[in-house]
Order: structure tokens, then sequence, then C-alpha cells
């Protein structure tokens, strides 16, 4: 079971994302991107592809941490925590250094860093409860 954890964490994460770039932030990413909707439309199956690839090694990294700490301590809350703290230490402040060097939007990145706390959370969450 423990090779399908990541793969289920990178689903769910991979269903926020939906969520988090269509429905709640989606215009706003759109417009701070400067992506016209044929744009942000195009090639979407090798940018979905090679995406959920990514989550998937995300989940696996997470995974790792999450396994650090014995069975009787895992559960949805206790991943979550580690996957958020992974973002906290690691993804966010990457995204920082990045988009300060490319000029890019505080707004931007308030969209993106806050998908990525919310998908590393996720992604741990699912991880630790999946284990019995």
């Amino acid at each position: 079971m423990e090779f399908l954890e990541p793969i289920l964490a990178a689903v769910a994460a991979f269903g926020l994302g939906f969520a988090w770039y269509t429905a709640l932030f989606g215009e706003a990413w759109r417009k701070e991107t400067g992506l016209t909707v044929e744009e942000a439309q195009s090639d979407m199956l090798r940018t979905h592809g090679l995406s959920f690839l990514m989550m998937c090694i995300i989940a696996s990294g997470i995974n790792y941490v999450v396994n650090l700490h014995g069975i009787e301590e895992q559960n949805f809350v206790h991943g979550g925590f580690h996957g958020a703290l992974s973002a906290m230490m690691s993804a966010i402040p990457l995204m920082a250094v990045n988009y300060l060097y490319q000029r890019k939007s505080l707004k931007l990145f308030l969209i993106d860093a806050g998908y990525a706390l919310a998908f590393f959370a996720v992604a741990g969450g699912v991880c630790a409860a999946l284990k019995f």
C-alpha cells in the first residue's frame, strides 16, 4: 500500500488544484500571469501529465517524512502538519525567491503559495491517513 499513498495524495492534490485554479482563483491567476484563456488551455495533456508526475514526486517526499513517525502517530492532521511544514520551509521560500527575481506580483505569489501550502498539507494528510 505504501507505493499507492503518494499516487492517491497526488490525485487529491490534483483535484484541489483544479478547484483552486478554476473556481476559486482561476480568473485572478490568469490575469496576473497575463495568459489568455486560449493560452492557459493549450497543450493540456502535456501540462497536466507532467504536473501529475511532479505531484507524485512531491507526495513521495512528504510520505517519506510522514513515515519517519510511528504508525500510531499517523493520521490526517499529523500528516497535514508535516506537509504544511514542508511547504513553509522549502517550496514557498523557493517560490518567493523565483517570484522576486522574475518581478511577479504579490497577488500571483499569494495565489500560488496558497496552493502550494494547501497541496502539501493535503498530500501529507492523505499519506498519513492511509496508514493502517
